[in-house]
């Protein structure tokens, strides 16, 4: 009411554009109505946070959730203070199965201006994610990869020949293990890299992560941060936004 009053317009002509604002252009009224390109928001946005940001350390998390079967929903957020703020999005139909590859790379791609290239970025990334392609891309925008793996992978450190299952190298609660070499045994997955390891006591089963950054210059432990894109997605869907309500 009080935008309509601002507008001098009637309340049910301002509800019914805030209405279509998020429509298909072909859904809308009128002939010179267009789709909102919300890719267009991505960049001034993170720079919005980029510009609130006090030092020059950021984290990124890459991660997807679904709403029921209705919708999957590709995500690259910032993780501050126990929470994600989602900077960049893809919304795909939940049922259909397609392939994401080209959407991570794309959202990347289109965030890398909104952040200083003397910063230091670490991008997270769950086990369900991990892809050579999304590695090789993190380190080719000069941001740093951190990137859990399963255990069921090998390792061989560098200057040795012998290729080590994960578990060989931590295999106890506690247990620690960083160091440069090659992951993956098949050729075609091989990747140079860093490893850094930690079982957690209390933990059911250790973090095996890989990344570029020196082995004396990281740490396991920073990929907990990665959890907080969790809450992310809990304030905006049921806990929060009550997204599960949307009639879209």
């Amino acid at each position: 009411m009080s935008l309509a009053l601002l507008l001098g317009q009637k309340q049910g002509t301002v509800e019914q554009r805030l209405r279509e604002w998020c429509y298909d252009a072909k859904d809308k009224r009128g002939n010179k109505r267009q789709t909102l390109d919300v890719t267009s928001s991505f960049v001034p946005l993170l720079g919005w946070i980029v510009s609130l940001w006090t030092g020059t350390s950021m984290a990124l998390a890459v991660d997807a959730t679904s709403l029921g079967q209705r919708f999957v929903v590709l995500s690259v957020g910032v993780v501050y203070r126990g929470t994600g703020i989602p900077v960049a999005w893809t919304i795909l139909d939940g049922r259909k199965k397609e392939a994401w590859r080209s959407h991570w790379l794309r959202m990347l791609r289109e965030l890398r201006p909104a952040i200083p290239r003397d910063w230091t970025v670490i991008v997270l990334a769950d086990r369900g994610l991990y892809a050579p392609w999304l590695f090789r891309r993190i380190v080719r925008l000069g941001w740093h990869p951190l990137l859990r793996i399963n255990q069921g992978a090998k390792f061989r450190p560098a200057g040795q020949t012998r290729w080590h299952w994960l578990r060989e190298l931590v295999n106890h609660e506690g247990g620690r293990w960083r160091g440069q070499g090659t992951a993956f045994s098949t050729a075609k997955s091989q990747v140079t890299c860093t490893l850094i390891a930690w079982w957690g006591v209390g933990h059911e089963e250790p973090w095996f992560v890989l990344t570029d950054l020196a082995s004396q210059g990281c740490d396991a432990t920073w990929y907990g941060l990665r959890t907080w894109c969790e809450q992310g997605f809990k304030c905006n869907k049921r806990g929060g936004w009550q997204w599960q309500q949307t009639r879209m």
